[in-house]
């Protein structure tokens, strides 16, 4: 096969020292997909930006075609057939499907004076037909509307107007459930078959070896190996990845468990809309017990956890710390009350993008008293409290100066999840605590939510991961249409099970081949 980019020598150093990327090469062949993996913070969005135009390299050479080009933006690399899907989208929200895709590259008429929108709409018609995106009935609804899928299909498009040849996925399956990340590789599938080329960032293993023809694992800013997924393993990535052994599963916990410590009785929460999303459930989560909520998104479980942590008003039914109604108390006052509550959009819900760490560690712990001196923030304190989330939980780059948003998503993740189990918590609410870390992260995040039921705390664990649910909880309750389809121990179901209990169904025992357990 003929080389589609070739990175020679990428060195990337940031003002302040940080290295990033230290002389990094990576060759990606025309019509393949390209694996780039690697633990957080380890330089794979870095390089892929300089690829992208984004930053200019501090050394090093891209080569696209055999051709070495330079970029000063990402204009010139759009220009020369490159395109970047990010992990968060790009999209003005407000804006219909059409306006987004066409923004800046508007075809007009009348010698400049109306843009052209029915050429746009046909080209985006015929678009979405030849790679099956499926979004000729939404061109013109406006992107907020929109399930999250759609979006990244919307964002694929606008890449595919612009004439990209070689796509870089940005952690794209981050945001997505089970059944949208398949789509998404089917939608690999046919970029593949017109003959594109793909770069693909993730942490993912099983993602990694399903879906690219090859890997090239970065460590720490540097290149460890590029090899064929044939014959590859997932323990054999996580060791590339990490340097040492990683334990993907957890098995075999104690499970001792204590009196009741949450509980939700006859719950019933409406959507911002003004429709039923929880509906009379039923909820006990015990000192010691980790209790997982498994099922596809848009099923409750949202609006579930805003009315245990207060962020969302109840309908009817209570909701319970320690014996105590707390219904009608602010998630502040639940947070006085021992709760903990790691949300599934941290930079939506848990940081200040704009903040530094230091600010963003103190966020809903303002007003307590080992963080003020007198009517004033102890900011000195904060600071010794900033530095103990940054070194328990291995944030990168471990500086409390930084801003929020220069970190990547998953050092975001471990930011977010120290503040919160720093607080040593009675009751933990992690929505998606995993949602976007590498598997050395992962571990230590699974590793601290046992430490935290270990300790007596009550554990709601919400995750579109069923192999995260399944290791880590004790009971897994399955929601579908805003109820509990059923509770049921992990030992004593199979995937397949559960999985029809996600789309509604239970299972009938004579109809169901089993796996084995």
């Amino acid at each position: 096969m003929s080389t589609a980019v070739q990175l020679e020598g990428i060195t990337k150093r940031f003002p302040g020292g940080v290295l990033a990327n230290d002389d990094v090469d990576l060759t990606v062949e025309h019509g393949t997909v390209h694996a780039l993996l690697g633990e957080n913070g380890a330089g794979k969005t870095t390089l892929m930006n300089v690829l992208y135009g984004l930053y200019e390299p501090t050394a090093g050479t891209v080569r696209l075609d055999g051709d070495a080009v330079s970029f000063e933006t990402p204009q010139d690399a759009i220009q020369r057939g490159v395109g970047m899907i990010h992990q968060h989208f790009t999209l003005v929200r407000p804006m219909t499907v059409l306006e987004n895709v066409a923004l800046g590259w508007e075809p007009v008429k009348y010698g400049g004076l109306t843009i052209d929108e029915a050429t746009i709409e046909e080209e985006l018609r015929e678009l979405s037909e030849r790679y099956g995106f499926g979004i000729s009935e939404h061109i013109h609804t406006p992107v907020e509307e929109l399930s999250v899928g759609t979006q990244q299909r919307v964002e694929i498009v606008k890449t595919l107007y612009r004439g990209a040849d070689v796509f870089i996925f940005d952690e794209p399956t981050a945001v997505l459930t089970p059944q949208e990340s398949e789509e998404l590789f089917g939608v690999f599938d046919e970029l593949i078959d017109q003959g594109k080329t793909l770069i693909f960032i993730t942490h993912k293993l099983n993602e990694a070896l399903t879906v690219a023809d090859r890997i090239t694992v970065l460590r720490d800013g540097r290149t460890v190996e590029t090899f064929d997924t044939e014959g590859a393993t997932t323990q054999e990535l996580a060791r590339k990845m990490v340097g040492r052994d990683v334990l993907l599963r957890v098995e075999g916990r104690e499970r001792d468990q204590g009196d009741p410590r949450l509980v939700v009785d006859s719950l019933s929460v409406r959507t911002n809309q003004g429709l039923p999303a929880v509906d009379g459930v039923d909820l006990t989560v015990r000192g010691g017990e980790i209790f997982g909520v498994a099922g596809v998104d848009g099923n409750g479980q949202t609006e579930l956890v805003e009315a245990v942590t207060g962020l969302r008003d109840v309908e009817s039914g209570t909701v319970a710390f320690d014996g105590t109604d707390v219904t009608g108390l602010s998630r502040r006052e639940r947070m006085n009350r021992g709760l903990a509550y790691i949300p599934g959009e941290r930079q939506e819900q848990a940081l200040v993008m704009a903040f530094d760490l230091t600010q963003n560690a103190v966020l809903g712990s303002q007003h307590r008293e080992e963080f003020r001196d007198g009517r004033q923030i102890d900011w000195e304190r904060v600071r010794a409290h900033t530095a103990e989330i940054i070194d328990t939980y291995d944030v990168r780059p471990p500086d409390p100066t930084v801003l929020a948003r220069s970190l990547s998503g998953g050092n975001q993740q471990k930011f977010v999840v120290g503040r919160e189990f720093l607080r040593d918590p009675d009751i933990v609410v992690a929505a998606h605590p995993t949602r976007g870390v590498d598997v050395g992260s992962m571990e230590f995040i699974h590793e601290q939510l046992i430490e935290m039921s270990e300790r007596g705390a009550a554990v709601l664990l919400v995750s579109a991961s069923l192999d995260e649910v399944t290791s880590l909880a004790d009971r897994i309750g399955v929601m579908y249409d805003g109820q509990f389809v059923d509770v049921v121990e992990p030992d004593a179901v199979t995937k397949t099970e559960l999985g029809l209990l996600m789309a509604g169904q239970h299972p009938d025992e004579p109809d169901v081949c089993r796996e084995e357990r």
